[in-house]
């Protein structure tokens, strides 16, 4: 492992007027996908068994257990950083709803 994590990369899988799905892959324990906010109602669909780390706008850190292929469900608005707390590779599946 570096010393200092990669960027979380997105893999764009669709995107048209209705849906975007894109897969998220984390190469290594710390790699973090970036403050962002979420404009539309999203559903994510992990890929592995393990954990993930959430960091909220006023700075507080959780951390969450995923079962591979078992989704859940978020509205619109969440602003947060995902960080991988594994201590492998993870990836998971993002789809938006545009509309």
């Amino acid at each position: 492992m570096s010393n200092s994590p990669v960027a979380a990369k997105p893999a764009l899988l669709i995107d048209n007027e209705q849906t975007r799905v894109t897969r998220w892959f984390f190469e290594e324990a710390g790699s973090a996908t970036g403050w962002h906010r979420h404009e539309f109602d999203y559903v994510v669909i992990p890929l592995f068994n393990g954990f993930l780390g959430m960091k909220n706008a006023k700075g507080e850190a959780t951390k969450v257990q995923l079962s591979k292929g078992v989704p859940y469900f978020r509205r619109a608005g969440v602003e947060h950083d995902v960080i991988n707390v594994n201590d492998f590779p993870c990836s998971f599946l993002e789809i938006e709803f545009l509309k």
